[in-house]
């Protein structure tokens, strides 16, 4: 299991502009259709990675305590399904609906949002605030298959926290590993 790190893109960063199908209500979703007046975090995430499945369970805890909060959580798979069929929208809705996701699981099927985010692997996570600037970008927390430390979600509560609390986060950011995105041989 080769770990990736995830790109580390300045802070302030504005995200970019994406339209995407929603694998489980089959419709185009726009970035400023979901975004979040607190907080909006973006995933990239996928299903047939270990490193996601890892933290699955506490993510889906964590989106879930902050989607009340008024965050928005997006997922995004942006894998290459020729290669990796267990990545495709199909498995993406059996794999939503078994975990429990209640944050849209968007299907990146050109890869243009991937590069147009800089992403690197999943899981990879950004953190926008109410205007649309990158405040964090960086790791679940430190566990990782294997390591035996406890799966927490702690390093994005803390950026999560700060903005509800209305307190800058902490720019002491760890980047995130995983797989790399499974990118299709035009890249």
């Amino acid at each position: 299991m080769a770990a990736t790190e995830s790109k580390m893109i300045p802070l302030g960063t504005k995200a970019p502009f994406f339209k995407l199908k929603d694998v489980l209500s089959d419709r185009l979703l726009s970035l400023y259709e979901l975004k979040s007046d607190i907080a909006t975090v973006i995933m990239f995430i996928c299903n047939h990675c270990p490193f996601v499945k890892h933290i699955n369970k506490k993510l889906v805890e964590i989106s879930n305590y902050y989607l009340e909060k008024g965050v928005s959580f997006l997922g995004i798979n942006s894998n290459d399904i020729i290669n990796y069929p267990e990545d495709s929208p199909e498995n993406m809705i059996i794999q939503a609906k078994e975990l429990g996701y209640k944050f849209p699981y968007l299907f990146d099927e050109n890869q243009d949002v991937a590069q147009d985010y800089d992403a690197a692997c999943t899981p990879d996570f950004y953190i926008f605030d109410k205007d649309l600037k990158l405040v964090y970008h960086g790791q679940f927390d430190d566990s990782r298959p294997g390591n035996n430390i406890s799966v927490t979600g702690n390093d994005l509560s803390n950026a999560l926290e700060a903005i509800l609390n209305n307190q800058p986060v902490n720019q002491d950011q760890k980047p995130s590993i995983g797989c790399s995105i499974k990118w299709k041989n035009n890249y």
